[in-house]
């Protein structure tokens, strides 16, 4: 209770005062905009769309200042036309430099930048999808957001993408913990320590030996940026922190309906670097069929965010590691707030604009219970229509999963207008519910589905089992 109580004090003492007069600024400088807003400035090439710098705290720049401007925080993606990669490549990587930039909204409360690049038909080099990169500054606000819009238009050739992310690079000198959840967090081995004759590269490149890392503790430890993965539905909030300033960079996802392959689906979010990453679609942990296949003259469209890039202090004196709690505490209020009503473009819809499917998921197992039982904790989720467990293969729409309570109710909020089938899974059942109704959710649609019963497939009593499905 006590320290509830602290880091509740402490955070109102660093929440910015609403009745602050800070105005939003815009300034133009050589190939590079900056907006600021009396707590963090932020630097962005134009037209390029990349971020450059962030200065916060007394802190110059948070991120890397080593390297190109290019490679500190950058959205990209990997892709290919069909037929073109060989086994040993990964496919063509693309920065996303954009070619226009457009400030979309300035006003006393907010700022929305647009970074804009628009595929040439003539060109034989160039993915075939047109991109507009947002980023957003809210009067008050210790951080920005920002979301992607991809698009293809009918006529476009086929093509194929293995990877869309947004990657923040962080001050090395700075940033040395590491925290992706209560029970993972850490502090972390340097990128110095990974490269030989200080580190063994093993099996594979990602996994590195430390033989002589600045931090002796880490002598013989093996780094591998994949054991810091989590399932999506775990991915809420993640990042560093700078011990000696005090200072936490965190990436806040509020919902998860825009990335690939549903809840249980793995991406990564921090590593060694120090790396803070958003993964929206990868072929990460299950290979080809997670490629993003488009076909010669197939449309598409999708909005990748909003994500919220949180920064956050506290004064000497203070124990640092309390920034993830307040971290937490910010995720809380991000899931609050959304779908956000602040964004400009009609490809984001509000809250008002989007449906609601509700009822209860029964499991009825007569080997177990004579009576239906509440299915607590399962996940219930609607998903482009399909056959059972076809939701862990879909990358090209949106998903919305609810966790349904210990009656077995569930409430899908928010969902965007669309076509979708239901799907679920209970938690110690083997199997996938799928409920091939084809659900047509409008603006403010709000659908009552009653119970629903799954019957997990079963040839007669359990005899003896290992693990739990």
């Amino acid at each position: 209770m006590f320290l509830s109580l602290f880091e509740i004090a402490i955070s109102q003492n660093q929440s910015p005062d609403p009745e602050s007069t800070q105005v939003l600024q815009l300034h133009y400088e050589d190939r590079h905009v900056v907006l600021d807003n009396g707590i963090f400035q932020l630097t962005l090439s134009s037209p390029e769309g990349f971020v450059t710098g962030i200065r916060y705290n007394n802190i110059e720049n948070v991120l890397a200042y080593n390297g190109g401007e290019h490679d500190r925080g950058y959205w990209d993606l990997v892709w290919n036309f069909p037929g073109k990669k060989t086994k040993k490549t990964k496919g063509t990587l693309d920065r996303i430099e954009a070619t226009k930039m457009e400030v979309i909204t300035q006003s006393d409360e907010k700022i929305e930048i647009s970074f804009s690049r628009t595929w040439n038909a003539s060109s034989t080099l160039a993915v075939p999808v047109n991109i507009d990169k947002r980023f957003v500054m809210l009067r008050n606000s210790s951080g920005f957001y920002t979301y992607a819009i991809f698009e293809r238009l009918k006529g476009w050739p086929a093509v194929e993408l293995d990877n869309i992310r947004l990657a923040f690079k962080l001050n090395k000198d700075k940033f040395h913990y590491m925290a992706i959840s209560d029970e993972r967090q850490r502090y972390m081995p340097q990128a110095d320590d990974r490269i030989p004759p200080r580190g063994k590269p093993l099996a594979y490149p990602e996994a590195v030996q430390l033989l002589d890392p600045t931090n002796p503790e880490f002598k013989g430890e093996v780094d591998d940026k994949y054991a810091y993965s989590m399932e999506s539905k775990d991915i809420k909030v993640h990042g560093w922190i700078s011990t000696n300033d005090s200072v936490g960079f965190w990436q806040i996802t509020p919902s998860n309906e825009f990335r690939s392959s549903g809840p249980l689906k793995q991406f990564l979010g921090s590593h060694v670097g120090p790396t803070n990453l958003a993964i929206f679609h990868s072929t990460h942990y299950v290979g080809a069929d997670l490629i993003m296949k488009f076909e010669e003259g197939e449309a598409w469209k999708k909005v990748f965010g909003p994500v919220f890039i949180y920064l956050n202090s506290f004064p000497q004196g203070v124990d640092p590691l309390l920034l993830w709690h307040q971290a937490k505490n910010q995720t809380k209020i991000e899931e609050q707030k959304w779908p956000y009503n602040f964004t400009t473009s009609s490809d984001f819809p509000a809250s008002d604009q989007r449906g609601c499917v509700s009822g209860r998921f029964l499991v009825r197992d007569r080997y177990i219970s004579s009576e239906d039982i509440p299915a607590n904790g399962s996940y219930v989720g609607l998903a482009a229509p399909g056959d059972a467990g076809s939701w862990q293969k879909e990358y090209k729409g949106y998903q919305f999963w609810s966790k349904a309570d210990e009656k077995g109710y569930f409430s899908i909020n928010n969902v965007r207008s669309g076509r979708y089938n239901l799907y679920a899974f209970a938690l110690g059942f083997i199997g996938d519910y799928h409920n091939d109704t084809v659900f047509d959710i409008s603006p403010g649609s709000n659908i009552s589905l009653g119970d629903l019963v799954y019957e997990p497939p079963r040839d007669g009593v359990t005899l003896w089992e290992i693990g739990v499905p």
